[in-house]
């Protein structure tokens, strides 16, 4: 994929959440069920993509082909445990749609993907281009439910190890140590065909546990 990405932004206003001081595992850090679109993601709009909250989500709507989009909170996190879920609104099922985490800024930050075809993978943007951590390609995975079905995605960044869950199931895992911390974001994108429209809800972000996966 290519990357067609614009960094100016509008903000819709005060985080809803705030940074939780407890290092406890399983402490909240952030929440947001987009039902406020005062919350402080991106509100993007132009002919490559769309991002912004609709209907009690949050809404990023690809219209190029070979394309990724993302928005970010805007906040700085070090080891995390990011949840959200996630639902094709409409464009094929050859898609990819997930989390980030560490993210720098547009040219560096890992993500972790799904399909609607069943596939999945971790990889990163580091100055502007594009790789898989996990292998050369996404790989199938039975845990990923197709179509338009809800899937629960899970990220972990803790120290070097990243962690990819989907529906409760470990799908991928590798390590890096580009970044320590960074922003945390959703992300959506095309291959050949466009028009990929994935709905988020429920996004949380918690502390990690070191020993528990």
């Amino acid at each position: 994929m290519s990357i067609s990405r614009v960094a100016a932004l509008l903000l819709g206003g005060l985080l809803i959440a705030a940074c939780n001081v407890s290092s406890a595992p399983g402490a909240v850090v952030f929440q947001d069920d987009f039902s406020r679109p005062i919350s402080g993601w991106d509100r993007y709009y132009d002919a490559t993509y769309s991002s912004d909250y609709h209907e009690g989500g949050y809404r990023i709507h690809v219209l190029e082909p070979n394309t990724d989009a993302w928005a970010i909170p805007h906040l700085e996190l070090a080891d995390v445990q990011i949840e959200v879920d996630a639902t094709k609104l409409g464009g094929p099922d050859d898609n990819v749609y997930g989390i980030l985490c560490r993210y720098r800024d547009a040219r560096n930050f890992y993500f972790f993907l799904v399909s609607s075809d069943g596939y999945s993978g971790i990889g990163v943007y580091k100055d502007g281009r594009r790789r898989l951590l996990t292998d050369e390609s996404l790989l199938p995975s039975e845990a990923v439910y197709r179509g338009d079905a809800l899937n629960h995605i899970r990220a972990d960044c803790n120290g070097y190890q990243l962690r990819l869950f989907v529906n409760g199931i470990l799908v991928a895992e590798t390590q890096a140590a580009e970044w320590p911390s960074g922003d945390v974001g959703l992300i959506a994108g095309t291959y050949g065909q466009a028009g990929t429209e994935i709905l988020f809800d429920n996004f949380s972000v918690l502390q990690p546990n070191p020993q528990v996966p």
